[in-house]
């Protein structure tokens, strides 16, 4: 037997409930409660009274769920959070046009209620403090980073007049970008689970520490994913094949996850192509069979992901046979 499912639509400053009723089609729904312990407050009330035996299911929307995501955890409500593609692909469907709040709790609600028929929900676990305070980290660097990216192009092209002022935003940048490091650094070696894995995944050829961070920052614990699919689901890097009839479209990167990670996991494959035995068998052969590099390297990402999800879930540091026989 299936337990009732409530949807939830979490924007950045409120979020919109939608509940199912017996009745076909019809809901109990309640709109534009506030993104703050208040209003979650309010929602544990509400449920309390209209779903008492509930599970709670919303999109992973960056971080605007989290906080609601956690405070429900917290007093006993079973959560899913899922990857905002899926309640899209659900939505085309359904033949779905109107776009509403409301009616994307709706949506959601649906959505769970189908797939907790197959089984293919499961709840989602807070990160720790310590997964938590990682992440703000590499966040807080990726920025650093990029802001300092912004300042070096316009070094290249500025005019002498401005500079000095550039090159002194530059510096401060860089101070800050080291001391981010350090504390990066420091935090992993403070925490026992983050060192384990942070060793693990630094076992692989292709991931120094930097990008071990970034994937312990951006992804969490490796480990709540089942598979790796679900990974590469998580990143955007599965592939999206696109057929029609006699027509087969080029391969790419679906590109529907977390572009950060993405993008981090790019140098990393170059690298991984060059003195990763396993990488490079499966770029080497993709080429051989004509396939394009940038559609080889994509894979290139996706296997250095599958690794790095193999050596945490097992524990066992990098082992070139294995991920070899992997595929």
């Amino acid at each position: 037997m299936t337990e009732p499912m409530v949807g939830i639509d979490v924007a950045k400053a409120s979020f919109d409930v939608a509940v199912p009723l017996d009745r076909p089609g019809k809901y109990r729904t309640k709109g534009k409660l506030p993104n703050t312990p208040a209003g979650f407050a309010e929602l544990l009330t509400w449920l309390r009274q209209h779903a008492p035996q509930a599970g709670v299911c919303m999109e992973a929307t960056g971080i605007y769920h989290e906080a609601l995501a956690q405070a429900l955890v917290e007093h006993g409500v079973t959560v899913y959070v899922v990857n905002p593609a899926q309640i899209a692909a659900y939505a085309r469907s359904e033949l779905s046009r109107t776009k509403t709040d409301r009616c994307d709790a709706k949506l959601i609600a649906r959505f769970a209620m189908a797939q907790q028929i197959h089984g293919a929900l499961r709840p989602w676990a807070p990160p720790t403090p310590g997964q938590r305070q990682l992440r703000a980290l590499v966040h807080r660097l990726n920025d650093l980073q990029a802001m300092r990216q912004m300042e070096a192009n316009r070094l290249a092209v500025g005019d002498a007049s401005v500079r000095p002022s550039i090159q002194r935003m530059i510096d401060a940048l860089d101070q800050q970008i080291e001391e981010l490091k350090r504390a990066i650094e420091d935090h992993i070696d403070q925490d026992p689970d983050l060192r384990r894995d942070h060793d693990l995944l630094r076992s692989i050829p292709g991931i120094g520490d930097l990008t071990a961070a970034f994937i312990q920052g951006f992804a969490g614990n490796l480990r709540r994913f089942d598979d790796p699919r679900q990974l590469d689901a998580f990143a955007g890097v599965n592939p999206a094949i696109r057929e029609s009839g006699k027509w087969v479209g080029q391969s790419r990167l679906s590109k529907l996850g977390h572009a950060l990670l993405r993008a981090r996991l790019y140098m990393p494959a170059l690298v991984a192509i060059r003195h990763n035995s396993a990488v490079r068998a499966l770029f080497d052969r993709l080429v051989g069979r004509g396939k394009p590099p940038k559609l080889a390297l994509g894979a290139a990402m996706r296997k250095l992901l599958h690794i790095a999800w193999g050596v945490v879930r097992s524990g066992l540091p990098f082992d070139p046979n294995r991920a070899l026989a992997g595929g």
